[in-house]
């Protein structure tokens, strides 16, 4: 393990790694702990009571934070005719067809989000080994593959993020930065928990929500109590 920084470990005694707090104790402690001198992002993790290698276990999906991440999301959307004049309209950064799959072959990655309409979905598959590692192909779960083309690109742009769990039972969502008001990040971490909650599958079997944890970039992990959220 990489020895950890001065500044990091002074910070680290500040957090009680014993104890969860409440959302509102977890944010305080989390700007007292963020000490970069940049505008940290902050994330969230759960660990999740499922076995995600079980088909009916698998937990994807996307959601509109309250008060969004803080980061302006590059869209990019496959779409032709009349949707692709309503993603440019709706503010995509870049709307196209082949001449954008050319590009993204050639190793263009400059966006964040890939929207597409189900009707370019034939061509836009083909992206796929291209895609697929970064997290960027569209997918119906996460309403990205869809002919509602504005309101996919404005909800992205007002702070959509997507979350799955990985092969470990965790999710990562991040939920705004540091600069935040603490009102907006617990409200934001709570709109992330209680749509967890909601997806909870009938397979879970035991506890099912059974830890989280929200951190800066740069500072230690902060436990979180999710009882009120079980």
């Amino acid at each position: 393990m990489a020895k950890r920084s001065r500044k990091y470990q002074e910070v680290a005694e500040l957090v009680d790694r014993s104890k969860a707090y409440n959302a509102e104790e977890a944010v305080a402690l989390l700007k007292e702990t963020a000490k970069a001198n940049f505008d940290e992002t902050v994330e969230a993790a759960f660990r999740l009571g499922v076995d995600p290698r079980k088909a009916d276990q698998q937990i994807r999906g996307a959601m509109v934070l309250p008060h969004g991440t803080g980061k302006t999301q590059r869209v990019l959307v496959f779409a032709k005719g009349e949707k692709a004049t309503e993603a440019e309209n709706a503010g995509a950064d870049y709307v196209g067809e082949q001449d954008l799959i050319s590009r993204i072959n050639q190793g263009w990655f400059d966006f964040d989000v890939v929207v597409a309409t189900p009707d370019m979905m034939a061509e836009v598959g083909k992206l796929g080994r291209v895609l697929g590692p970064k997290g960027l192909m569209p997918n119906p779960k996460t309403g990205t593959v869809t002919f509602e083309i504005e309101k996919a690109v404005n909800e992205i742009k007002a702070g959509k993020v997507e979350y799955r769990v990985d092969k470990s039972a965790n999710i990562h969502v991040p939920f705004g930065k540091i600069s935040f008001d603490n009102d907006k990040l617990v409200e934001n971490f709570e709109a992330i928990a209680d749509t967890l909650a909601k997806a909870k599958p009938q397979a879970a079997k035991g506890v099912y929500m059974r830890n989280a944890s929200i951190t800066s970039t740069m500072g230690p992990g902060i436990r979180v109590d999710v009882t009120p959220y079980r």
